[in-house]
């Protein structure tokens, strides 16, 4: 069983900056592709980014630039370090889990951008 707790979410000002982080548990972490989504209200669940075990990484073309990416996996962690932060950031923030079989997927973590 394969779990996924994320943390660092919060209220920030526009510019400002938050690191999410993602800790799973069980055993696929060092074979599974990791990464961050977000869902904001009314709006489909979006990809934001997401790293291989080989260190290829995708980003939405929106936080390129402002976003980084990292995994430690001595630590079963994945890191959303997020810069210039914008009102259109506000989202639910989802860490995942994609190897074979279903996703797995945490519960979330609020990120609220405004002044």
């Amino acid at each position: 069983q394969v779990q996924l707790v994320e943390s660092g979410g919060g209220l920030v000002q526009p510019g400002g900056s938050l690191r999410l982080s993602c800790a799973a548990s069980g055993n696929i972490f060092r074979l599974a592709t990791m990464g961050w989504y977000r869902q904001a209200i009314g709006k489909q669940r979006e990809l934001v980014a997401r790293m291989t075990v080989g260190g290829r990484i995708d980003y939405a073309d929106s936080v390129k630039g402002r976003f980084t990416i990292s995994r430690d996996n001595a630590k079963n962690t994945v890191y959303l370090q997020m810069n210039i932060l914008r009102p259109e950031d506000t989202a639910v923030y989802y860490c995942n889990a994609h190897f074979v079989g279903p996703d797995y997927w945490g519960q979330g973590t609020q990120v609220t951008v405004s002044s």
